[in-house]
């Protein structure tokens, strides 16, 4: 299990998929939101929780398809399926790895990039709580979309399809709890929404995915 998150972390910061192209894109959509919509601090302070949410949401995606690719290709998955180490575990190793590669570094990041969206003061704390318990959500929602279109060339389009919708409740949650933050009103219903997605997701999707990893490992 160590071994094996070592292995993946080792191999996301070696080619830096995960790691350097999902704060590229963190800090691109950031950037070019202001010239978009205009650069009024009241707008930008009213939508800036939504949009931080957003681009995370949309840089945790970019590297999902990696999270099995490699490993298909070069027949590293059919030694992990016939490993002593559960493939739950697996699984569960795979979207931790994920997490700590894509979700942690775009949670760190989000401050900063709060200041050139003109989030007010207030919303920072709230900010960083919500993304931390929302993004372990989508990094083991991503490796189940991962596992349904492993061995698919090319399925990067199809696993973001499969994906997006699975992500809406985790978005729409944890917007609200940074923006109802950000505007000193309380947060306790979108916070316990959100936390109770997220433990239902990590608690069964792993054994979902390896499910679904046995059957197109057969």
């Amino acid at each position: 299990m160590r071994a094996l998150l070592r292995r993946d972390l080792t191999l996301a910061f070696r080619s830096g998929g995960g790691f350097g192209l999902g704060l590229a894109f963190f800090l691109i959509v950031a950037i070019l939101v202001p010239f978009a919509v205009g650069p009024e601090n009241a707008l930008l302070s009213k939508i800036a929780a939504g949009i931080l949410w957003l681009g995370a949401l949309l840089a945790c995606l970019l590297s999902l398809d990696r999270i099995f690719a490699l490993d298909w290709e070069d027949g590293t998955l059919d030694l992990l399926a016939t490993a002593p180490v559960p493939l739950e575990m697996v699984c569960a190793a795979k979207a931790l790895a994920h997490w700590l590669t894509t979700g942690l570094p775009l949670t760190l990041a989000a401050p900063v990039l709060g200041i050139l969206l003109s989030l007010p003061p207030e919303g920072y704390v709230w900010l960083i709580a919500s993304l931390l318990l929302g993004t372990p959500a989508l990094s083991v929602i991503g490796t189940f979309g991962a596992a349904l279109t492993v061995g698919i060339k090319r399925g990067g389009l199809l696993l973001s399809l499969l994906v997006l919708p699975l992500y809406v409740p985790t978005l729409i949650f944890g917007a609200e709890v940074a923006r109802r933050g950000a505007e000193g009103l309380t947060v306790t219903t979108p916070l316990a929404l959100m936390s109770g997605v997220s433990l239902a997701v990590i608690a069964v999707l792993p054994f979902v995915s390896a499910l679904v990893l046995r059957v197109n490992l057969r």
